[in-house]
Order: structure tokens, then C-alpha cells, then sequence
């Protein structure tokens, strides 16, 4: 059956997507948004889909609406839902209409505090190099197709990041609940989110739940390395079957990473524990959606990375530069761990923004001590008006070094102050990483690719 569908937030990374998702599909779909950015933005205009006006306008909301799908970005006091609650209208977070269009599929959940993204990445990159289709939602781009979503009638299998963030702002269970998977996997737990979870317990409690929404009966493969998470699914009484991976036999040769396999010495793309542990889950669930382990390995030596998570943005005769999606603390020490080892022959040189709640929370902070210490020059920077926006006190440069523990840190809080700063380093034998999820000030990246290739 054909459906009308509004989205309230339609800019949002996982609403557009669904959204574009939906018209392929045929279903007649409608949006509003008080902001938007590329690309969603120039995605919505290209289907025809881009709001004619930004704002809320409660009289799109009528009785012709079969289901209103609330994005997180809007506020409980949003016009337009206020509207389809007097209404009586159907009015369902994305992963609630997710879960429901899903359920004659085997639902594969990838969830954790870090890697399930780049985890997802990896299986779809393999299940797509043997054609073998599936459904699927990822948080980030792959390396050579645009959609983060895909939905169809036919396919037998979805697979979908599993996030333990807050469903919309009327539904304040971790979005991951709904999907009551047959096959999950756990990366790891490392606590986040402190505006919702202001406790490490608190914060683990979501992923008890999430074990338990797992189909009796289902598979949870685990990250047996990480301590908090094998103390959980050990313990765990709910009858599921429990698989551990761990990180895989591997050596560094001339900066490649090569896995040991029974198949030989494979060279890999990606690089750092982290992502070979990221490796070893992708191809436990690989497996369980029929690729047995020679088609993996023939697969992943061409996995390049999902967007933004250690992604090579240039690379001159001896200079590097990365851009990174690391920002939680334990992200944040695997990404500088994984570097220094890769490249040992190189100065490290890593630049952090400070720019989520959790980050700029002045008690969380110091959750990042000794993040930083593989590097050989480090750098901070937040933006005052980001701290102003999310109502916090400017946090005190000494604050800051305190947390990190580490002296030589340079904290910075203006924009042209940072740009002007990498942009007259010298990149001769050296690696930067620039590691956020926001945009350091508006940094010129086209300056600075060309101010590591003259090295």
C-alpha cells in the first residue's frame, strides 16, 4: 500500500535518506526543516523533495497523512507536530518506521559505542563486490555509492547501524530498541552521550537492553577484547548464542597492513587495531549472511574506509593528511594509537575539536587523559559559540590541559587561529590527523590538501 509520509526534520543524515528511500519506493513524501545543509540539501532538491520554504508550517499537516516520521533535530514543541497529535495522526521516529517496514527481513543490528559504522561499511563493501544484495542503513557514505539507505521489497536480509542515541524527541528509548534483531553485533562500550546518560551505568544499561531485544533464539556476536562488554554478554542470561572475536593475526610492512590468513598474506587498505578488530566482527556477520571466509578475504583488501573515519584526504612524497570522525575518548586514543604505529617514522601531529555534549562537558572531560600522548604535537580547539549554543561556560585553557593531561597541548578557540596555524606547518615526513565531527571553525580544506602536497 501507498503511503503519504511527512517528515518533520527532513535534512537530517538518516531522514533525508529515508525519505529519498520512500519516493523510490513510490510512497508520496512531504518534509519541512527549519535548516538545511548539503548534502542533504542538494539531495532533496535533485528528487524534488527540498522544502520550498525553511521554517514549520502546521498547515501541512492534514488528515491525508498516513504516517508523520519525527527527526530527532525537532523540538517537542515543533508546530507541525503539535499539529498531528491534535490531529490523532500515526507519528513514528525513523528507526520505529524503520523497524516496521523491516519485519518480514532478518534484521542484522551493528551497534557499540565505536567502529559500527566502519563494521557496516566493511560488510556491505564485500557483500557488494560478490553482488549480493542486501538492505541496509549505515551512518556514512561508502567509498562508491552515495546512499546511506536502502529499502526495497524483494530483499531478504536489512542491515543497520545500531545507534543507542534517543529515537525523536517524544520517544526517548535508544533508537537500536527497535529493531529486535535476529543477528547483532556489540563493538565495544565506552561511555557517551553524557547530556542523556550522565553515568557510565546508565550508559551500559542500553546495551543490557539492547541484548535482551535480541531474538531468542539469535546470534550476538562480541568484541571479547573490551572489558566492560565482555563482563556483560558473560553474564548475560537471555538465550541467544554468543560469539567472541578478538583482534586478528597481522604485521605493518613498509606502512601496509597485511591480515594473516590461511590463504596467505593480505594487504589491506585500512589500517590500525581498531579497524582490524572492526574486521574480524564484519566478517563473523559476513558469514551469517552467507559469505564464507574465502569470498571475505577476496573482498576486503579493496575496502578503502567508510567516509570520515580515517579517510586520506592527501598524501604529498612524505606527508600525509587524515580526516577523522573520532571525538568520544576512546575513539580519539585508537585513531592516534593506529597512526603512530603505521607510520613510525613519521611526526604525528593530531588536532582535536571539542564539539559534541559529551566533549565539552566539564566533568566528562577528563575522560580523554592521555588520548593524545601518541602524539608529537597536539592541538585543541572548540568554538566559544558552540559551547554558547548548547548554554555552557567557557572551559578554561588550563582546564583543558588538565584533562588531557599533557603540557604541550595547544588549545585553541579561534577559527582563523587554527587555520593560520596548519597552514604554515611543514609536512616533510609528517602525519596530520584532524579529528571532529564538526568543522574546526570553518577550516579552508582545499588550503590545507594543498599545503601538505607541496611535501
Amino acid at each position: 500500500m501507498k503511503m503519504h509520509l511527512h517528515f518533520i526534520a527532513i535534512g537530517g543524515s538518516a531522514m533525508h535518506s529515508l525519505a529519498l528511500g520512500m519516493q523510490r519506493l513510490g510512497h508520496k513524501v512531504t518534509g519541512s526543516d527549519d535548516t538545511l545543509f548539503d548534502p542533504s540539501k542538494k539531495n532533496l532538491e535533485t528528487a524534488g523533495l527540498l522544502p520550498e520554504e525553511f521554517g514549520w508550517f502546521p498547515e501541512k499537516i492534514t488528515l491525508q497523512i498516513d504516517v508523520v516520521i519525527l527527526g530527532m533535530h525537532a523540538k517537542k514543541d515543533n508546530p507541525e507536530l503539535l499539529k498531528a497529535q491534535k490531529l490523532g495522526l500515526k507519528i513514528q521516529s525513523y528507526p520505529e518506521f524503520l523497524a516496521s517496514r523491516s519485519q518480514d527481513k532478518t534484521r542484522v543490528v551493528i551497534a557499540g559505542s565505536h567502529g559500527k559504522t566502519t563494521i557496516t561499511s566493511m560488510i556491505l563493501h564485500v557483500l557488494q563486490y560478490h553482488d549480493i544484495e542486501t538492505d541496509f542503513m549505515v551512518g556514512a557514505p561508502l567509498a562508491n555509492r552515495k546512499e546511506t539507505l536502502s529499502i526495497s521489497e524483494e530483499n531478504d536480509f536489512i542491515l543497520l547501524e545500531g545507534d543507542e542515541y534517543l529515537s525523536s524527541p517524544i520517544d526517548l528509548q535508544p533508537k537500536f530498541l527497535w529493531y529486535q534483531p535476529e543477528i547483532a553485533l556489540i563493538s565495544g562500550i565506552a561511555w557517551d552521550h553524557v547530556n542523556v546518560f550522565p553515568t557510565l551505568d546508565s550508559y551500559v544499561q542500553q546495551f543490557d537492553s539492547f541484548i535482551y531485544s535480541i531474538q531468542a533464539g539469535g546470534v550476538l556476536i562480541y568484541n571479547a577484547e573490551d572489558e566492560v562488554l565482555s563482563n556483560l554478554v558473560e553474564g548475560h542470561s537471555h538465550p541467544i548464542k554468543k560469539i567472541p572475536y578478538r583482534t586478528p593475526v597481522h604485521f605493518i610492512n613498509k606502512g601496509t597492513t597485511y591480515l594473516e590468513t590461511t590463504e596467505g598474506s593480505l594487504p589491506l587498505s585500512v589500517f590500525g587495531e581498531h579497524n582490524l578488530l572492526n574486521l574480524s566482527g564484519a566478517q563473523w556477520i559476513s558469514q551469517l549472511m552467507g559469505l564464507d571466509a574465502s569470498g571475505f578475504y577476496e573482498a576486503i583488501p579493496s575496502f578503502t574506509g567508510a567516509s570520515k573515519r580515517l579517510e586520506l584526504l592527501a598524501k604529498g612524497d612524505t606527508g600525509l593528511l587524515f580526516k577523522d570522525f573520532a571525538h568520544a575518548p576512546s575513539k580519539v586514543k585508537a585513531t592516534a594509537k593506529a597512526v603512530k604505529k603505521q607510520f613510525l617514522e613519521h611526526r604525528i601531529m593530531l588536532c582535536l575539536e571539542l564539539h559534541t555534549y559529551s566533549s565539552l562537558d566539564p566533568n566528562f572531560i577528563a575522560q580523554y587523559a592521555h588520548t593524545l600522548d601518541h602524539a608529537d604535537e597536539a592541538l585543541i580547539f572548540y568554538d566559544p559559540e558552540a559551547l554558547r549554543i548548547k548554554n555552557r561556560e567557557p572551559i578554561a585553557t588550563e582546564r583543558i590541559l588538565q584533562a588531557f593531561a599533557l603540557p604541550t597541548l595547544k588549545v585553541f578557540t579561534d577559527g582563523k587561529a587554527l587555520s593560520d596555524y596548519v597552514l604554515q606547518k611543514e609536512y616533510s615526513k609528517a602525519v596530520l590527523v584532524m579529528m571532529s565531527s564538526g568543522s574546526f571553525g570553518g577550516l579552508d580544506w582545499t588550503a590545507l590538501k594543498t599545503r601538505v602536497l607541496e611535501f
